[in-house]
């Protein structure tokens, strides 16, 4: 399997930066699940549920920021900054106050990951494991759903990562 990741923008000096630092982000995390996986630990749910606490973590700051709690427009605007877009290379597919459809272009994290040789499987558990942040950060919203399409790490264009609003 070929995973398509290369960013499209590279000649920007600080973008660069921050994506470097994103990278060694995605270091920590990845070394940590192979050494946990090599020492028989239960890396998968350890990851999963330090990344989901995270995201709950990461929420707050999110909720602060939002213009309108619970607005899907206004968690758009407060999660998904205009650095973040061009980190990630997001494009927003569709937003309004019941969809949020994101496509990521580009994912330094799984650039950390091809680098330390993860594929096939375990690159694809260690992506999800990573989307169990955005995953806890819905969870302190629960009118909202989070949804994972297909990835870059399973070999597609971009990854599609969606927020829908729950129906009452």
């Amino acid at each position: 399997m070929s995973v398509l990741n290369q960013p499209k923008n590279t000649n920007d000096p600080c973008l660069n930066m921050q994506r470097d630092r994103v990278i060694h982000r995605g270091l920590w995390m990845g070394l940590l699940l192979k050494q946990m996986k090599e020492r028989g630990l239960d890396w998968k749910q350890i990851g999963t549920d330090a990344m989901f606490e995270c995201g709950c973590i990461h929420c707050e700051a999110i909720k602060k920021a939002m213009a309108v709690p619970g607005g899907m427009i206004a968690f758009c605007n407060a999660f998904f900054t205009e650095n973040i877009k061009e980190i990630f290379e997001i494009d927003i597919k569709e937003l309004n106050e019941d969809v949020l459809r994101l496509e990521y272009g580009h994912c330094p994290l799984l650039t950390a990951w091809q680098s330390l040789g993860f594929e096939g499987e375990i690159l694809d558990k260690v992506c999800d494991i990573a989307m169990d942040g955005g995953r806890g950060i819905v969870s302190k919203h629960p009118e909202f759903e989070f949804k994972l399409g297909r990835t870059l790490a399973q070999g597609h264009k971009a990854c599609e990562v969606s927020f829908v609003r729950k129906k009452s």
